[in-house]
């Protein structure tokens, strides 16, 4: 299954190493056992060391199956563990950023942003995990939000922890309609909901280009900026549906350990696009174009 965001839109995102789950390698690792000589004709001592005896052969074939954590491969554990240390870095830059910045500073907002913007490239284009580049992107986007969370904060006081909530129910929302099968990620679903963002993202592209020029196409303001802020929290609802399948499936597929550094980029990604687009929907609903 591919997903709509960046990280998971190449195959082979989560690469699988020869012999994980049975992959690339001339027997399945370990039959129903986990043992790398189960159902094998090798069953015998290292080199040098001869044939196994009968008791050997017997402790090996009901000793206890390799885990993914002994095997090497990715989990669900390292998949929060790694989105958790990416967020905590995102916050943290954040905050810097909130209690740093004058509110109505953006030049080094904007250009944290831009430096974001080419580090996430880079790691969505990178065929091998980075981990510190991974960190790197969360503390630059960290703090181009956090600058802009104090702006609308100032603004509209309690704003951000309303944008939080929200972000964190559509997160609850969307791992619960996943989870329980409400939402089946199929290539059709994926197919409309990726037009869908295409057309979105164009449309917000000329918005800017209209208002460089001077022109107000109305796209974040009035009736027609909350429509536009529900489908865009609609969108990131839907990369998250894409991120979870896709993280099923690489973990289904014993993809190696460090790629759970890749899922935890791709869900982040989809989290602060939640986020913005849920600050700028209350921004409006609030009262403030």
């Amino acid at each position: 299954m591919r997903s709509s965001n960046p990280v998971f839109s190449r195959e082979g995102s989560f690469t699988r190493e020869p012999g994980y789950a049975g992959f690339g390698g001339t027997a399945q690792a370990g039959g129903q056992h986990g043992n790398p000589y189960a159902g094998t004709q090798y069953a015998q001592q290292p080199q040098g060391q001869g044939p196994m005896t009968d008791e050997q052969l017997y402790q090996m074939y009901n000793g206890p199956s390799a885990g993914p954590a002994a095997t090497g491969r990715m989990t669900l554990d390292d998949v929060v563990a790694r989105t958790a240390m990416t967020l905590l870095t995102l916050v943290a830059a954040g905050a810097v950023a909130w209690f740093t910045l004058p509110f109505e500073n953006f030049g080094f907002a904007i250009g944290a942003s831009l430096v974001a913007m080419v580090v996430g490239l880079v790691i969505s284009f990178k065929n091998s995990v980075s981990p510190p580049l991974i960190l790197t992107y969360a503390a630059l986007q960290g703090f181009a939000m956090g600058a802009v969370s104090h702006a609308f904060n100032t603004m509209l006081n309690g704003i951000v922890i309303q944008a939080v909530l929200g972000t964190a129910a559509v997160f609850a929302a969307m791992l619960f309609a996943y989870k329980s099968g409400r939402i089946r990620v199929t290539a059709r679903y994926q197919r409309i909901g990726l037009a869908i963002a295409l057309g979105f993202v164009l449309l917000m592209l000329v918005n800017v280009i209209a208002m460089a020029f001077g022109a107000d196409m109305g796209l974040r303001s009035g009736p027609l900026g909350i429509v536009v802020g529900l489908i865009g929290i609609g969108l990131g609802a839907f990369f998250l549906s894409l991120d979870f399948a896709s993280i099923e499936e690489a973990i289904a597929q014993g993809a190696p350990q460090r790629e759970s550094w890749r899922a935890a980029f791709g869900l982040t990604l989809s989290l602060v696009w939640i986020y913005m687009e849920m600050l700028r929907l209350i921004a409006i609903l609030r009262g403030d174009d």
